[in-house]
């Protein structure tokens, strides 16, 4: 099960808990080096360790595979599934597991992170910055030899209805959910109102040339397209005929928000 440790709570599919039952299963939060490491231990503390029991909890960045984490998920899977008389096969000893979780939370990356890892061997799964890149339940893909293990992708999956409108809007900065389906000034306003109230205005006020920290998703979004050149051609009827002029383009400068977001450029942030 993987979730993201931008949105360590609100990341998970509640419907999941009832779905995977006592399976044997690990909790991996995805994208640690995104996520501020002063929350951590708030987020994923109480709130997580009575869902998992005795189940595994890990904290990875699919980008660093190397790191002690990764080197540790397919131990772990092994000793669970051992440790459970209900999957014991004396007949196959190869291990099949089902990678699940929300959008666009690093499923893909994972499976080509272990693969690279433990088999030395490039990507198999497509990968992307948008939710709905994996649009089927694919085939086992092995990502290491000793002990047999295959891992099967599976398209991302939100609950039916969401619990609350925040919940909503912390998936959709996350990527979970597409940005025209809620809207990039929204989007933006919504990243904004967060930044400020957990007093990370430092990267954005240096990043796009500001006095002082913004509270209006305005004035910030002209900054940004300044700042970024995000202008767009558009053509003005005069009394002497057609004139173009170049204009700020604020949808552009929301997405450009957006985008340096997820990308950490406006410093580690977890919003649960």
């Amino acid at each position: 099960l993987l979730s993201s440790t931008h949105i360590p709570l609100s990341g998970r599919n509640p419907m999941l808990q009832e779905a995977l039952g006592i399976r044997p299963h690990i909790l991996v939060l995805n994208k640690m080096d995104l996520a501020d490491p002063r929350r951590q231990p708030v987020s994923t503390g109480a709130g997580l360790a009575g869902w998992l029991g005795a189940h595994g909890l890990l904290q990875a960045s699919a980008s660093n595979a190397s790191a002690c984490p990764f080197q540790t998920i397919v131990p772990l899977v092994a000793k669970l599934v051992g440790k459970s008389p209900r999957y014991h096969k004396a007949e196959s000893t190869e291990y099949s597991i089902l990678v699940i979780g929300v959008p666009n939370v690093g499923k893909s990356s994972l499976i080509n992170a272990l693969r690279r890892l433990h088999l030395k061997k490039g990507k198999a799964t497509a990968v992307g910055g948008e939710p709905g890149v994996t649009k089927a339940v694919l085939t086992r893909i092995q990502v290491c030899e000793k002990p047999l293990m295959y891992l099967v992708d599976t398209p991302g999956v939100l609950p039916p209805k969401l619990g609350d409108v925040e919940t909503g809007m912390k998936l959709a900065l996350c990527g979970a959910i597409r940005d025209h389906l809620v809207g990039e000034d929204i989007m933006a306003d919504y990243l904004l109102y967060t930044l400020n109230k957990q007093q990370q205005f430092g990267r954005y006020v240096q990043r796009y040339k500001l006095a002082k920290a913004c509270d209006d998703i305005g004035p910030m979004l002209r900054s940004v397209a300044l700042a970024q050149g995000r202008t767009q051609k558009v053509k003005l009827l005069t009394g002497t005929g057609n004139v173009n002029v170049r204009m700020l383009n604020y949808p552009a400068a929301a997405y450009e928000f957006l985008r340096d977001f997820r990308a950490g450029r406006l410093g580690r942030v977890t919003l649960d």
